[in-house]
């Protein structure tokens, strides 16, 4: 049955696109489940982009919310103390940062990604009195001025109109092939005079790209990274926004790097129910702001402080979820790898950590067609890549194994269904040299 879309075509902005994506009215969630106004069932493998990490209206979540507005409990106040912040705090330093060893100091900013990107930044030319930031191809760091400079898709940086200086962009991990570690590039720019890089204040990096097609840093590049940030006097932040809160299988996605970040940006799946709230972590000796240097009328969502305890307090507590998250990676990366060997033709390629997957399918308009199909099979899932070239799988944490297994199926299902309506999308495997 169509979708009544009349009043979203009448009156919503065409800058909508999601939903051009996903042409349903959606009515109700749980789980992994997403329903139509219809009854009809989608299984989600978008999660909110990254935001739905336990899932739809996740039943312990959800219940010390409603529990919270019951007791009528402070839902607005800015940036002033409420019992719910402090709650949030004292257990995302026990569950989160003290296991770890990590002494950072929470700053609440406005409830987007971007906003937390765009008090990083301030924070850091503060600190260093340093207008240039370094960032890498392929990065994704919001839309607003000072992300949207950070960002590398064209597609975004053309709309803007606006300066974008102060912004020296340098090749990710394995953007120049294997076997070329393209940190030398960096550390001869920062050491050259002549380079035309400015030192910069920071450094922001993604140890995993989603929107850039999931390119995962390698834990040596990552150390690597780190070791030039400290040579060079250089901030090293870490956008921990789509791939952190335990995405990747730890809850930061760079422990198994070991490194310490000077600065961290959080947003996302903190919130817990999709609750918005973003976060900037810093090194304690980085807390240098004066009262209301960086502010918001937003800063702080108290529902979102109460969805995040519980959640840290149900799922973080000890190492069960992340060891979860950790296997289903593992099955997902087997599943992944079967079609590929199943289509070879294709050229796919797997990459990604944890409940973050990426299938690249290089021929151009293949991805996209292999989502639309999914769609029509029940099946949410985004796109990612320059070129949306990338089938970009973000299951819920705590998806049970079969239904993993089913939304896998049915993408193994749509491959076939698109290659068999065009063969146009299959290039011919180049002959052998003799």
């Amino acid at each position: 049955m169509k979708p009544n879309s009349n009043i979203f075509d009448h009156l919503e902005s065409e800058v909508r696109s999601y939903c051009r994506a996903f042409p349903a009215v959606f009515q109700k969630a749980k789980g992994p489940f997403l329903y139509d106004e219809n009854g009809q069932e989608y299984l989600d493998f978008f999660s909110g982009a990254g935001t739905l990490n336990y899932g739809h209206n996740n039943p312990v979540i959800k219940q010390a919310v409603v529990n919270y507005l019951e007791e009528d409990g402070v839902v607005h106040a800015l940036d002033m103390w409420t019992k719910a912040k402090r709650e949030f705090l004292e257990a995302f330093e026990q569950t989160i940062l003290k296991p770890r060893q990590l002494d950072y100091k929470v700053q609440f900013t406005g409830p987007t990604g971007a906003n937390a990107v765009e008090a990083a930044l301030k924070l850091a030319r503060k600190i260093k009195q340093r207008a240039n930031i370094i960032a890498f191809t392929n990065g994704y760091h919001g839309l607003s001025a000072g992300a949207l400079a950070l960002t590398g898709n064209r597609h975004f940086r053309n709309e803007a109109f606006v300066s974008r200086l102060n912004v020296s962009f340098m090749p990710f991990d394995g953007y120049c092939g294997e076997g070329v570690n393209t940190l030398d590039y960096l550390r001869r720019c920062l050491a050259d005079n002549s380079s035309g890089v400015d030192v910069p204040a920071a450094v922001i990096v993604e140890t995993i790209q989603a929107e850039g097609g999931i390119n995962v840093a390698h834990n040596e590049w990552l150390r690597g990274l780190q070791t030039i940030c400290r040579e060079f006097d250089i901030l090293l932040i870490v956008d921990d926004i789509q791939v952190g809160n335990g995405r990747t299988g730890t809850y930061f996605s760079f422990e198994p790097a070991g490194i310490q970040p000077d600065l961290v940006v959080l947003s996302k799946a903190i919130g817990g129910l999709g609750l918005p709230m973003s976060l900037v972590l810093m090194k304690r000796h980085l807390d240098v702001w004066k009262p209301a240097e960086h502010t918001g009328t937003f800063r702080g969502n108290n529902l979102a402080f109460v969805a995040a305890r519980a959640a840290l307090l149900h799922y973080w507590s000890n190492d069960q979820l992340a060891a979860e998250v950790a296997r289903k990676g593992r099955l997902l990366e087997e599943l992944l790898t079967a079609i590929q060997k199943k289509f070879p033709a294709l050229q796919m390629k797997v990459r990604g950590r944890g409940l973050i997957y990426g299938l690249e399918i290089p021929q151009p308009g293949f991805a996209k067609a292999v989502s639309r199909q999914a769609f029509a099979q029940n099946l949410i899932i985004e796109l990612a890549g320059a070129e949306d070239q990338v089938l970009k799988f973000l299951p819920p944490l705590v998806i049970d194994d079969n239904v993993l297994k089913r939304g896998v199926s049915l993408i193994e299902d749509s491959i076939a269904t698109v290659l068999g309506r065009s063969k146009t999308f299959v290039q011919p495997t180049p002959a052998s040299a003799e």
